[in-house]
């Protein structure tokens, strides 16, 4: 079969040598691939594909010869997917299961009933309906069914947890990645803003032609500064969570930033921007920056762009100690109101469909905090975004400034590690 693929691969017009064929051959030997056919795939296309204009024709090739090899390859093997194993412990909910359980009444009940569990819970539990546990209808737990609830540890599922306690690692966005596009960079190219800037090297063609013709046709050179892109832009990344969905999307954007402004500052936060932000994933509890130094740091001439599906509980928007992984004493609405009121010319650009907006109660919040100043991540809601941080200020058509930041209650964490 091998030999047939190689042979179809060089009729189909991908010139793999016989050379790369037989390296092939040993990197299988070396059970490099192991038995899974999405490993043998990129292998072969590794070891065979010189050129990426040659990748359709290898898939086409591909899904030719080995059509059907994945479940063969299951039978061969007999061996069951790991989170198959996991799920069977995970109890299964029908629709008048869940309609029969009900949520314990918000916030501060949660909170309340959270402290008293902990004091009196000695032992694991999995299934049942009061103790924090597994499997079950408790509001504490995972991997079972509460319409209100809080997550510790454990995958999410249903996507209702109202906190999560839960200690994620993060890695850092690639600013490095080759667009498959040029889109992105043409959309973003808009937002640029030329002045010259520094010493007078760079020649002045019209300039010296022109001083040429008046100084008789004897040569007189004119130097001008270089032009550079003047705006400056502050870059505020969602990472980890359900923006894992949406890591390439992501990736693509901040390298097409990277390349286009010069004066481009970038931090990293989860869910929403509370009292600290980042600027490397794997640091994020040894060094972060303060907000409220980014906001004194940074002038009201840059523009602010924010990356996030805005998808979580409405609670890490509205309470304090709403965060994820840790307990914040002040809620993110009051961060982003003071964000808003230092940088004006701001966008959310938000990687979710449009149409999933209207179904999630963070999204509204996050929309009002930013004055409808959300976008989708395509082409054309960047349009749109860039024509908004291009607006001037002070203009009719400008916005009203935001209220000013509430102050909040704080409330001592309970006794969660």
């Amino acid at each position: 079969m091998l030999v047939q693929f190689f042979f179809e691969l060089r009729r189909a017009g991908v010139p793999a040598a016989l050379n790369e064929f037989l390296m092939l051959l040993e990197a299988l030997r070396e059970r490099v691939a192991r038995t899974s056919v999405q490993d043998f795939y990129h292998l072969a296309r590794a070891c065979l594909v010189k050129d990426e204009r040659h990748y359709d024709r290898f898939d086409r090739v591909f899904g030719e010869v080995f059509r059907g090899a994945e479940r063969a390859f299951a039978e061969i093997t007999g061996s069951v997917p790991e989170e198959w194993l996991r799920s069977l412990g995970e109890r299964l909910f029908s629709e008048e299961d869940k309609r029969r359980i009900q949520a314990l009444g918000g916030w501060d009940k949660l909170m309340e009933t959270l402290r008293e569990r902990l004091r009196e819970q000695s032992e694991r539990h999995a299934g049942g309906s009061k103790w924090i546990g597994t499997g079950g209808t408790s509001p504490f737990g995972s991997g079972g069914y509460n319409p209100e609830g809080i997550r510790i540890g454990g995958p999410g599922g249903q996507r209702r947890a109202v906190k999560v306690w839960d200690r994620r690692d993060f890695r850092n966005l690639d600013d490095g990645v080759e667009l498959g596009t040029r889109n992105l960079k043409l959309a973003l190219r808009r937002l640029r803003r030329f002045a010259r800037e520094g010493a007078a090297e760079q020649l002045d063609l019209d300039g010296t032609i022109d001083a040429t013709a008046r100084n008789g046709g004897l040569l007189d050179l004119k130097l001008v500064p270089e032009r550079h892109n003047a705006v400056k832009v502050l870059l505020f990344l969602d990472v980890g969570g359900s923006m894992d969905e949406h890591v390439r999307l992501c990736e693509e954007l901040f390298s097409a930033a990277r390349s286009e402004f010069k004066h481009l500052e970038h931090f990293y936060f989860h869910n929403f921007i509370y009292e600290n932000l980042w600027k490397d994933n794997r640091r994020r509890f040894a060094q972060v920056t303060p907000t409220e130094r980014v906001l004194r740091t940074y002038g009201h001439d840059y523009r602010v762009i924010v990356v996030g599906d805005a998808t979580m509980s409405p609670y890490e928007i509205t309470q304090p100690g709403g965060s994820i992984e840790h307990w914040n004493p002040e809620a993110g609405a009051a961060w982003m109101q003071r964000i808003t009121a230092t940088f004006p010319r701001l966008v959310w650009l938000n990687p979710e469909p449009t149409s999933r907006w209207d179904y999630a109660a963070s999204v509204r919040i996050a929309r009002e905090l930013v004055r409808e100043r959300m976008f989708p991540l395509t082409l054309s809601g960047l349009d749109l975004a860039i024509r908004e941080l291009r607006r001037p200020l002070g203009g009719p058509g400008d916005l009203p400034p935001p209220p000013p930041a509430t102050p909040v209650t704080q409330h001592p964490p309970p006794g969660v590690p």
